[in-house]
C-alpha cells in the first residue's frame, strides 16, 4: 500500500514537471481496495480494470521500472511506450488491462471468466469498474450473462463517490450499489474499501464463491479518491474539508499502521519501510528518466489490419 502511494505522489509529481502526457489517473487514497483483494487471490486468476490503473498493476507484482517508463512514453515501458497512464497490459502477470472506455472493461471481465469456466479451472475474474460506470448498460448485460452462465467473475465496484466530476448521490438513483445485480439473482456486500482487513475477508469470501461454480459476486468498496479524477482536474465540486477529515480519520495506510504498532512493530521498522519504498520508486523514476523514447517504426507494430 505504501509503494502505491508513494508511486502515484511521483507520478503526479513527473506529470507536473511535463515527463507524463495525456490523461493521468491516479489511486492515492484507494490502496486498500487493490491490496485486500490481492492477497485473496491465487496465480492464475485474471484482473481487468478501467483507466485508474497504476495500483491494480504494482499489486499485481508488475516491475514498477516498467510502469514508471510506461507512464512515461519510454520503449521499456511495459507497452513498450505505446500505452502510456491508462492502457498497460501484461500476460505473464494475469492483468488484462486498464481501459479508456467508461464500463467497457466489464464485458471483457466477464470473457476472462468465461474462458476460465471453459477451460475447466477453477480460477476467477477479478472486474474493476467505478460507481460512474455501474448504470452503463454493458455492466447490466454483463451481469445478465455472468449469471446465466454461473461465470466465475468478481464484480467490484470502487466507489469513490465522485464519477468524474459529478457526486454519486446526483448521479445513481440507486443507493446501495451493492444490490445491484440482485434482478439476475447475483449476491453482494457493501465494504470498508479504507480497511484492508475488510476488503481481504469479503475478498475470500466472494472468490470462494466464484470458484466453487456458484457464478458471479458483487463487492461494493466504499472508498475515495484523495485527488482529481485525473490530473487536470481541480476537483473544485468538493470541499477541501471533506478530503482532509477523510485522510485524518480514515487513512487506510495509517490504519495498517496502527494495527501494525498494536502487534509490536517499532518506528524503527516504519522507517525502514518508507525508505524502501522510496528507494524502489526513486529506481524507478531514475529508469524511466533514462530510458529512450520508442523507435519511430513502433508506430507500425501491434497494429490490427481486418479486410
Amino acid at each position: 500500500m505504501l509503494l502505491i502511494r508513494r508511486f502515484e505522489e511521483k507520478a503526479g509529481q513527473l506529470y507536473g514537471m511535463g515527463l507524463i502526457g495525456g490523461f493521468c489517473h491516479l489511486y492515492i487514497g484507494q490502496e486498500a481496495v487493490v491490496v485486500g483483494l490481492q492477497m485473496a487471490q491465487k496465480d492464475g486468476d485474471k484482473v481487468i480494470t478501467s483507466y485508474r490503473d497504476h495500483g491494480q498493476m504494482l499489486a499485481a507484482g508488475m516491475d514498477p521500472r516498467g510502469v514508471m517508463a510506461e507512464l512515461t512514453g519510454r520503449a521499456t515501458g511495459l507497452s513498450h511506450g505505446k500505452g502510456g497512464s491508462m492502457h498497460m497490459f501484461s500476460r505473464e502477470k494475469n492483468f488484462y488491462g486498464g481501459h479508456g472506455i467508461v464500463g467497457a472493461q466489464v464485458a471483457l471481465g466477464i470473457g476472462l471468466a468465461f474462458a476460465n469456466k471453459y477451460r475447466g479451472t477453477d480460477e476467477v475474474s477479478i472486474t474493476y469498474f467505478g460507481e460512474g460506470a455501474s448504470n452503463q448498460g454493458q455492466v447490466f448485460e454483463s451481469f445478465n450473462l455472468a449469471a446465466l452462465h454461473k461465470l466465475p467473475c468478481v464484480f467490484v465496484i470502487e466507489n469513490n463517490r465522485y464519477g468524474m466530476g459529478t457526486s454519486v448521490e446526483r448521479a445513481s438513483a440507486s443507493k446501495a450499489l451493492w444490490k445491484n445485480g440482485e434482478p439476475w439473482g447475483i449476491p453482494g456486500k457493501q465494504v470498508d474499501g479504507m480497511d484492508v482487513e475488510a476488503v481481504n475477508a469479503a475478498a475470500k469470501e466472494a472468490i470462494a464463491h466464484c470458484r466453487a461454480g456458484n457464478g458471479p459476486y458483487l463487492l461494493e468498496m466504499s472508498t475515495y479518491r484523495y485527488r482529481g479524477h485525473s490530473m487536470s482536474d481541480p476537483a473544485k465540486y468538493r470541499q477541501r474539508s471533506e478530503v482532509d477529515e477523510i485522510r485524518q480519520k480514515h487513512d487506510p495506510i495509517d490504519h495498517v499502521r496502527n494495527l501494525l504498532k498494536a502487534a509490536g512493530v517499532d518506528d524503527a521498522d516504519f522507517k525502514e519501510m518508507e525508505t524502501k519504498v522510496k528507494e524502489i520508486v526513486a529506481d524507478a523514476t531514475e529508469f524511466a528518466k533514462t530510458s529512450p523514447e520508442p523507435d519511430p517504426s513502433e508506430l507500425f507494430t501491434d497494429v490490427l489490419v481486418g479486410e
